[in-house]
């Protein structure tokens, strides 16, 4: 069936999952955990306080690294001992607006970064495939009505979406010029990038997103405010683009170079909806009387519209979305609702997790 995860070819799978401790990291460690993979992780601290990682306990489904993709011998080091067949490099800057704050530590974590995890696979003679994780705001935006495709020119107009291209670029050239399909019978790599949208879900405590930010405001009482309410954004459930990094990430396995391009994970067409949209959806399922307004002050640049085609991830790898937006927004406000009770977080993130896997059994 389509959008389908293979929970069988995961099992005992060895995995090394960079940026563990992050939002995506830590969902993507306990799908991994149902999975039965085994996975070492090698992340920096959580972010944020609160973090998911930490409120789910995620550091006893893994073997917990902490260090940083900058530091080149470490992340060589802790690769090659953890012995992985698949690599997942999701450790990242994530944030436009921090990256405007640091445009040097953006750079540093996401261009070099992405060049010491793929030099280190090349001394890892047990990896077999890698998926590195990008954005879909590393396209040159220019504001069409139509998705971008995986061969529209890269770009990104702040250091954030700019790093974020140039690791695809880093990407493309260690491919070429190391792990190249001719030769993949050598080497025995296939590595591929992988852009999402504006995902969303249970336990984002990120700065500057939009979910975040809402409870950070609506438990204080306050109104947010909000940049540019108009903006259409292709929001996502996080599972969505997860389910199609470990799907590429077994073909890449099984079938090699034949997968080893950049490949686009977007929700369908009716779950693009404007900032102000989710906002109304969201306070109507978790805050009576939560307002927000528009900021009136002047802020960096941001793109105005943005949107993936996701035909090649529906065509050849027979992915696609699963959870409506009216879904997404149910499961995300289920979450926060738990955590403001004192709730069990742990078994609300499982339980999320185990319904959309036990679909692909």
């Amino acid at each position: 069936m389509a959008g389908m995860v293979n929970a069988a070819f995961w099992r005992g799978r060895r995995v090394f999952l960079t940026g563990h401790t992050g939002f995506k990291g830590s969902w993507m460690a306990l799908i991994l955990h149902q999975l039965d993979a085994s996975v070492t992780g090698y992340a920096l601290d959580p972010p944020s306080q609160p973090s998911l990682f930490d409120l789910v306990h995620a550091a006893n489904v893994l073997d917990d690294h902490r260090g940083d993709v900058r530091d080149r011998d470490a992340l060589r080091s802790c690769l090659v001992a953890a012995e992985p067949e698949i690599v997942f490099h999701m450790a990242a800057q994530p944030l436009v607006r921090a990256s405007y704050a640091d445009p040097v530590g953006t750079y540093a974590t996401n261009v070099m970064g992405t060049v010491h995890l793929l030099d280190a696979v090349r001394q890892c003679s047990t990896v077999r495939a890698c998926v590195v994780v990008t954005t879909d705001k590393c396209y040159e935006n220019r504001e069409w009505t139509w998705g971008y495709r995986e061969i529209d020119r890269l770009g990104g107009y702040d250091p954030y979406s700019n790093s974020k291209a140039a690791a695809e670029l880093v990407t493309q050239s260690f491919r070429d010029s190391f792990f190249p399909p001719a030769r993949h019978a050598d080497h025995r790599v296939a590595v591929a990038t992988v852009r999402a949208g504006n995902v969303i879900g249970g336990g984002d405590w990120a700065e500057d997103r939009l979910i975040p930010d809402a409870i950070r405001a609506f438990d204080a009482g306050r109104s947010l405010e909000i940049r540019y309410p108009g903006a259409i954004r292709p929001w996502q459930h996080v599972m969505d683009p997860l389910a199609g990094y470990l799907m590429l990430g077994e073909r890449l396995v099984q079938s090699g170079p034949a997968y080893g391009e950049a490949w686009n994970f977007g929700p369908d067409s009716n779950s693009e909806r404007t900032v102000a949209e989710l906002l109304t959806g969201l306070t109507a399922r978790l805050a009576a009387g939560a307002a927000w307004h528009q900021s009136i002050r002047e802020h960096p640049h941001e793109a105005t519209f943005l949107k993936l085609d996701c035909s090649k991830a529906r065509t050849r790898l027979g992915w696609q979305p699963r959870i409506p937006f009216d879904t997404a927004l149910d499961l995300t406000a289920a979450w926060y609702d738990q955590f403001r009770c004192d709730g069990d977080l742990r078994a609300v993130t499982d339980a999320q997790i185990s319904n959309f896997v036990s679909a692909d059994a």
